[in-house]
This record gives C-alpha cells, sequence and structure tokens, in this order.
C-alpha cells in the first residue's frame, strides 16, 4: 500500500467516527441507522477501491468524509424523486411522535433529518464534526461562502423547527 496506514486500520480507527458522520448525513427519518450502514459501507467500498491512488503520508479521512456525504446527498435526491412518482395506493400518513419528555439531542436529530441534504451535511461537517468553513468547504467541493449560507439556513430552519417549552429567548 502507499499509505503508512493500511484500510484495515484505517476503517478499524475511525470507522465509528465515520458512521457518526454517515448517521447525521442521512435524513431518513426511520431507519436511519440501517441508511447510515449502507452509506458507510458504499463509502467505504469506492474508498478501498482507490486506497492505493491516496498519496503516501496524506490523511485519507477528509476523502472516506466527503465520499460520504456526497452518497448521504444522493440518496435523498433519489428518494425525493422516488416520492413525487405516483403510487396506486396511498401510504399510511406517518403518525408523529409525542415530543413531551424529548432530550434535547433528539429533538436537534430529528431537526436536522427534516432538513435538506445540502444544508444538513453543512451543519453536521461544521457543529458536529467541528470542521472549520475551509474544511467543510473543502469536503463538499463548495466555496466557503456556500459554505456560509448554507450553515445560516439550516440553523434558521433548525431554530423555527425546534422549539423548547419552558425556555425563553433571553434564557
Amino acid at each position: 500500500m502507499d499509505s503508512p496506514m493500511g484500510f484495515a486500520e484505517f476503517v478499524a480507527a475511525r470507522g465509528t467516527s465515520l458512521l457518526r458522520l454517515a448517521y447525521l448525513t442521512c435524513g431518513q427519518a426511520g431507519g436511519a441507522r440501517d441508511e447510515a450502514e449502507d452509506v458507510l459501507q458504499t463509502a467505504l467500498e469506492r474508498a478501498c477501491r482507490h486506497w492505493s491512488r491516496l498519496r503516501a503520508g496524506a490523511d485519507p479521512e477528509p476523502y472516506v468524509r466527503k465520499i460520504i456525504v456526497n452518497t448521504a446527498i444522493s440518496r435523498a435526491r433519489r428518494r425525493a424523486i422516488l416520492r413525487i412518482i405516483p403510487t396506486g395506493t396511498l401510504p399510511e400518513p406517518p403518525v408523529p411522535a409525542p415530543t413531551g419528555g424529548v432530550e434535547l439531542r433528539q429533538v436537534l436529530s430529528e431537526g436536522l433529518r427534516a432538513l435538506p441534504p445540502r444544508q444538513r451535511a453543512v451543519l453536521v461537517l461544521r457543529f458536529w464534526e467541528d470542521l472549520t468553513e475551509a474544511q467543510t468547504a473543502e469536503v463538499l467541493g463548495c466555496s466557503i461562502g456556500t459554505v456560509k449560507s448554507q450553515a445560516a439556513k439550516g440553523l434558521a430552519k433548525l431554530r423555527g423547527m425546534v422549539v423548547l417549552e419552558g425556555v425563553s429567548e433571553d434564557a
């Protein structure tokens, strides 16, 4: 292998973190863990095929992150197209989950899943993975300005979706 860290060692060392990234970038409300595992498996399969092309000494994680984010966005687009295609019978409407005693983390996770894929990817990379705007732009293959605007739009939508009972704005 050209890189000092072999593929198996990389997966063993970073697999949990990459699965978390895949989980957070998948927007599917039900079965998000299964979807995340599929996204991660697809990303690792693609990375393994191109592992020998990585420069020796280069960190493969940004490359794999980019594959994860792009795969999650592609799957979300495909699901959106499939929702448009008419079906013979109408599906049952989803039953809203009770939000009485839901923890903030759960509420934020649900809010993230409701965001468009690009905004979700920006917020996960910026605030969950703690990447800088420049690093996020590099992973997503866009400008820093795009990262800033998508983060602002995503945060505004999250604020609108997440209503905390008993917590005022000035608290």
